[in-house]
């Protein structure tokens, strides 16, 4: 039987997953019309596809040999933020062996996605719980295990797929990414594995419609990464307030309380900023040692850091900031000072990363200096403040 495993798998790596990622010159201006550009395969979710589709899905290798995996997440909408509720993601593995097993009395269209295959449809929250076993990688095979997702939107004409879910701690996935990284379609597919017991959990979001060719939304300005999500250490340059002089790392210096993070990149407008900067102060003053403010500017254009530093100066003074750290990066693809880690978009008008323990609750970008947006933001701050009970108030340098 393996020998024909091993014919399936040929067959797969032939058209498969590659044939995710580059479409025949025959296809190429069909293509150019489908939402995500088309994948050999995709369209084989429908096929055995369940009448009702739950929120939670057991694959059949969850009652087979190998280590037990819950892969749990949340899809959002493009906006990364707004829960997309009736999503149906399909997903296909191989087995503990590496590969695509099919199962007697398998639809012959099917066979090459193997037996451990199935649907899961987001709840009313966006959430999805899949239990399975981790997949082996492909025997002899250079590629990291995987897991095979598509996903089809209520409201759109066709499925497209998205990233493969991979496994940070598979010792194949960092010599891959160096040859073929992953395109980030629907955000990174890359999970942390957690160990419970003799569980391992994985935690996978997907942002629907990010980095898809054709997406209709393409309206919705995308920049930061997304709730649930770490926020990163980074070093800015501190031009003013707290910790002028330096380039402390927010989350490393303060991660453990909340954090607001405003972003600007190339198109400054100084009004909105300074009615934002005054605001997020008296917000910081207001709630003390249990909010810290960052401002990052991050315009690439005609960067000096003398320049920037001086300006930045001169809006705190202007401002009377105290509280608030008045930042700034070289751009926001910067490497050195790490600021790349964030994903932040110079095209933005802004964006606002709110974080607490060092994870990301809540995101907002082009947000007008309005004062229905300033509730906005206040009332964020009081839903994910939560319980600071016990921690040590951070110190400034």
């Amino acid at each position: 039987m393996k020998n024909l495993f091993i014919a399936f798998l040929t067959v797969y790596l032939a058209t498969g997953c590659h044939g995710q990622t580059q479409q025949t010159t025959s296809h190429e201006k069909h293509s150019q019309k489908i939402i995500g550009g088309g994948c050999d395969g995709c369209e084989l979710m429908y096929i055995g596809m369940p009448d009702v589709i739950r929120a939670t899905d057991t694959s059949a290798g969850w009652y087979e040999q190998g280590q037990k995996l819950v892969v749990t997440g949340t899809v959002y909408r493009l906006d990364g933020k707004t829960p997309a509720p009736g999503v149906i993601i399909y997903y296909w593995q191989t087995d503990n062996d590496g590969y695509y097993s099919p199962r007697e009395g398998m639809d012959e269209r099917v066979k090459r996605h193997g037996h451990i295959r199935g649907w899961v449809k987001t709840d009313t929250r966006g959430q999805y719980t899949l239990r399975t076993i981790r997949p082996a990688p492909y025997p002899g095979e250079a590629l990291p295990a995987h897991i095979h997702l598509s996903v089809k939107e209520p409201q759109l004409p066709n499925e497209y797929y998205t990233d493969e879910i991979n496994f940070d701690d598979d010792k194949l996935l960092i010599p891959h990414f160096k040859r073929y990284p992953q395109e980030n379609r629907g955000g990174s597919g890359v999970v942390r594995v957690l160990l419970q017991d003799s569980l391992q959990i994985a935690e996978h979001d997907i942002i629907l419609g990010l980095n898809i060719p054709n997406y209709p939304e393409k309206a919705i300005v995308s920049s930061g990464l997304n709730i649930g999500e770490d926020q990163p250490s980074f070093i800015p340059f501190h031009a003013y307030g707290p910790d002028k002089g330096t380039q402390t790392c927010p989350v490393c210096q303060y991660g453990r309380f909340h954090g607001i993070i405003y972003f600007v990149g190339n198109h400054p407008d100084w009004p909105e900023i300074k009615k934002w900067l005054s605001y997020l102060e008296q917000e910081s003053r207001k709630r003390e040692k249990y909010l810290k403010v960052y401002f990052v500017y991050g315009n690439e254009r005609s960067y000096s850091r003398k320049a920037r530093e001086s300006e930045l100066e001169q809006l705190g003074r202007e401002l009377r900031i105290q509280n608030t750290a008045l930042t700034f990066v070289p751009s926001f693809a910067d490497t050195v000072t790490e600021a790349h880690l964030n994903r932040v978009n110079p095209e933005a008008d802004n964006t606002f990363i709110i974080y607490k323990h060092r994870g990301i609750v809540d995101k907002y970008v082009n947000l007008k200096a309005t004062a229905e947006n300033f509730r906005l933001i206040s009332q964020s701050l009081d839903r994910t403040r939560g319980d600071y009970f016990g921690l040590p108030e951070p110190e400034h340098r």
